[in-house]
């Protein structure tokens, strides 16, 4: 007879001698298989690793997959088990990207109820989903209605003040917000913590908006990139008094932006936010995206100044205007290469200006080149600088794209096809590459 003591671990196996035997006694068997220890838990930081690159993964290819069922499998994720929940809903809440109005809707909601529930015991850091919020995104938020736009200025105005470790906010820039949701990103807590803060709407030059967005960055000392948008030549521009008044009164508001990088302004040629920038010491500042307007066209334009203040420390350089906006009125300034002497990337706007080099000047490090479609004229310019620019390695021309293989010789030398194949002769003998709209490398 053989029988199992659990004494213990491991286990025990005795023989026992049947009843008739000489002797009684028992004789200790040892199991034929090692015990297998029992596996010994992840510790709960690996499973927040495990959560963060599966989350990480999602947000990756949410562009190529349905939004319904993309969301569907991120819920999946929580479903697993409790213990794993607890580890996995921080992560589900740090990173949020809604799209439409209802979403945004009954995301405000959930965390206004859970605001509501705290007691005493648990105000502690994370305590509640809006304390795992560090990343909004509305930037494909869907709206088309006027009262749609009402209802998301009254959902921003309750979310703000429940986001206090947000360090990146992403806004539709088509959408234009209220005064008083600047006044809930000013009065709300946890500014300091703010880095990024893009797709700001702006109606009208020196509104009520600017004064409230220069407020804004006074509490934001550790923002590190600023993306607005203006109204450009839709309304009235203000006059010179009112740009001589505004411009004393900006001159005492300086800004602390020790740690920005990266700021971008379209359709903007004059407002208290670039006036406070451009009162502001700006140490860190390497890119900077404008629309080009000239002061002579605009007598209030901030845009050149804007240029000249912080082009010393710029190492790239973005003239954008959008499509509809006549160029033609606006030049570029010439002399963009002497006011930033470190640009290693440069964007310019039709009409392309002369740009010139002084022969005392040292060899300037630009390395890249975009402009919006090839010119012959501007070609001719580009090679007269070619010795004070021995860094150049592409140009690029971004509303251009080089003909599929297959078409024929003669189409391959026609209109602008044939002009970008004379810039790839002329310059490629430099070892300059001539690149497309989609960064595609030079023909063979």
């Amino acid at each position: 007879m053989i029988t199992v003591h659990n004494q213990g671990d491991p286990a025990v196996v005795f023989l026992r001698p049947r009843p008739f035997a000489k002797c009684s006694g028992r004789l200790v068997l040892l199991p034929l298989l090692p015990y297998k220890t029992p596996p010994k838990p992840l510790p709960s930081e690996v499973w927040t690793k495990v959560f963060g690159y599966l989350f990480d993964e999602y947000r990756v290819t949410s562009d190529c997959q349905n939004k319904s069922g993309l969301v569907a499998s991120r819920t999946s994720l929580l479903l697993i088990c409790k213990n794993l929940t607890d580890i996995a809903l921080p992560i589900f809440y740090e990173h949020v990207h809604i799209y439409l109005v209802s979403a945004l809707e009954r995301f405000t909601q959930r965390l206004y109820v859970a605001e509501q529930n705290w007691d005493s015991l648990r105000r502690i850091p994370y305590s509640t989903p809006g304390r795992w919020v560090q990343t909004l995104d509305l930037s494909d938020l869907q709206c088309s209605l006027w009262v749609e736009v009402c209802h998301i200025d009254n959902l921003l105005t309750r979310l703000f003040p429940l986001l206090p470790f947000v360090s990146n906010i992403t806004l539709n820039p088509s959408i234009t917000l209220s005064q008083r949701v600047f006044d809930c990103l000013c009065g709300r807590d946890g500014n300091n913590r703010l880095r990024y803060l893009k797709g700001l709407k702006l109606n009208s030059p020196f509104c009520a908006l600017d004064e409230r967005l220069v407020d804004l960055l006074r509490y934001c000392p550790n923002l590190v990139e600023l993306e607005c948008s203006g109204p450009g030549l839709e309304g009235p521009p203000p006059d010179l008094t009112q740009e001589a008044e505004v411009e004393f009164d900006g001159a005492a508001r300086t800004l602390y932006l020790p740690r920005l990088q990266k700021v971008i302004m379209i359709s903007m040629f004059s407002s208290p936010v670039m006036l406070a920038l451009l009162h502001s010491p700006l140490p860190n500042l390497t890119h900077l995206t404008v629309t080009p307007y000239d002061d002579i066209s605009i007598p209030t334009s901030l845009v050149p100044k804007l240029i000249e203040k912080h082009g010393p420390v710029l190492t790239s350089l973005h003239l954008y205007a959008p499509k509809t906006w006549p160029t033609m009125l606006f030049p570029s300034p010439t002399t963009l290469l002497h006011t930033c002497p470190k640009l290693r990337h440069l964007s310019l706007e039709n009409p392309l200006p002369t740009l010139t080099i002084c022969s005392i000047y040292p060899k300037h490090p630009l390395q890249i080149l975009s402009i919006p479609r090839p010119d012959p004229d501007f070609l001719t310019v580009l090679e007269s600088l070619l010795p004070k620019l021995p860094a150049l390695k592409a140009v690029r021309s971004r509303d251009v794209r080089w003909l599929r293989a297959g078409m024929g010789a003669i189409a391959r030398e026609a209109g602008v096809q044939g002009e970008m194949h004379d810039w790839k002769r002329r310059l490629g003998r430099r070892g300059i590459h001539i690149l497309d709209a989609d960064w595609q490398r030079s023909l063979n």
